[in-house]
């Protein structure tokens, strides 16, 4: 009986063993990022959220992939007989689009094999890992709003007289010239600028799909660069391409619990000293005006509001808390929390204020969202929080936050 049990014990091992070798084996499935180059093969992607990297480098010596947060850092390629660099993510990446590039030699470098998006004051290589619920930011057969890129006077940086913000329009915007819309004004993170939210965060489409499916009302939404001193953008004046980056205007950032550790690259701790008071002279005193008076807008404070992820959360708490008779309804995405303190420091904040949200990913603090919440709730104050399950400070949190976020704004 004793050596039954033995055996038995031994088996047992040997098949929680097997298991979990199974468990751990990566699948051969690799399939091409769908942001990869027409033609490309790599980067690719299995069905277990590995991605698999090849760099044609015949005389480096050291290549290696540096992801964001979600891309679970570094990951060191290597050399075939060939010159070809390969190599895979020793675990699975969080689901979503992440930044990355290349390392070679010491040097940095984007992947030839895939697009560039604007993100760490650069253009960084991306990649997609397709996500359990991407069904709510797919390119579906819809009816399709509009994103349009406008030039607006600005003379608070009249070293750069003209700036710019894309304007998404819904589907229905051209149907009805009498027709007039609320406004959300919808800001990018640290190191992005104006063309993230709808290119990388698919914005827009998430919002035809809410319009589609009659869980959102139809608004603007108006995204612009987040900083004021524009010639700090590496290598010119472009939007986001000759010429992104850092300010350092000598009024430092807002860095206290409200404000983000790191930005959505992933790399680097807390902001660089710039003027949040610059880009509210240029959002409030110039931008407002001009789409009021360029789209049909319900131009009045009940139809306004100004959400952000990260920094442009940051940017977003300390602007719209200033301006309740502009702003109306709140989001703050991975950009800390509308407190207590906030509420009863801000006058008339109970009568002005329709929407308040605040977010983050489950791998962020959710704690801290979650207890203001209910701090929140205790006073009286209508708000929402939201987790976003199994992403850090990742555009996968901010897509799904939006996604939330939407349904909630301008319920007259």
């Amino acid at each position: 009986m004793k050596t039954k049990l033995i055996l038995l014990a031994l088996t047992s091992a040997a098949a929680v063993q097997l298991s979990m070798a199974q468990t751990n084996q990566v699948l051969a499935d690799f399939k091409p990022s769908s942001l990869n180059q027409p033609g490309q093969q790599y980067p690719q992607v299995n069905s277990q959220r590995y991605a698999r990297f090849r760099v044609v480098a015949p005389n480096a010596q050291s290549v290696t992939v540096s992801l964001g947060l979600g891309g679970r850092g570094g990951t060191k390629l290597e050399k075939a007989d060939d010159g070809v660099w390969m190599g895979t993510t020793a675990g699975p990446m969080d689901e979503g689009f992440h930044y990355y590039h290349l390392s070679v030699d010491g040097g940095t470098f984007n992947d030839p094999g895939t697009g560039n998006f604007y993100g760490s004051t650069r253009w960084e290589s991306g990649i997609e890992i397709p996500a359990h619920d991407q069904d709510f930011y797919a390119l579906k057969n819809v009816p399709h709003g509009q994103v349009q890129m406008v030039l607006f006077p600005s003379k608070y940086t009249n070293t750069i007289p003209v700036r710019t913000a894309f304007v998404y329009t819904p589907p229905d915007y051209a149907k009805d010239p009498t027709k007039r819309y609320p406004v959300l004004y919808l800001q990018h993170g640290w190191g992005e600028n104006e063309y993230a939210w709808w290119n990388q965060g698919h914005a827009n489409l998430i919002m035809d799909n809410l319009i589609a499916d009659n869980k959102a009302r139809p608004f603007i939404i108006v995204m612009t660069y987040g900083m004021t001193n524009e010639g700090m953008r590496p290598g010119g004046r472009g939007p986001g391409g000759p010429g992104g980056g850092a300010t350092t205007n000598s009024v430092a950032a807002n860095t206290t619990s409200n404000a983000p550790a790191r930005g959505p690259g992933g790399r680097g701790g807390g902001f660089p000293n710039f003027s949040v008071a610059g880009f509210e002279t240029v959002l409030v005193d110039e931008l407002i005006p001009y789409i009021d008076a360029n789209f049909r807008t319900l131009a009045d404070q009940p139809h306004r509001g100004m959400a952000g992820l990260s920094m442009g959360g940051m940017e977003t708490h300390n602007i719209t808390l200033k301006h309740l008779d502009t702003f109306s309804h709140i989001g703050l995405l991975s950009g800390g929390v509308i407190s207590p303190a906030d509420v009863t420091n801000t006058p008339s904040f109970t009568e002005k204020v329709k929407v308040v949200f605040c977010s983050c990913g489950g791998r962020e603090n959710p704690g801290n969202i979650n207890a203001n919440h209910e701090a929140l709730d205790k006073l009286g104050i209508k708000n929402t929080a939201y987790v976003s399950p199994d992403t850090a400070h990742e555009f996968q949190t901010w897509r799904r936050s939006l996604r939330e976020f939407a349904p909630l704004l301008f319920q007259d």
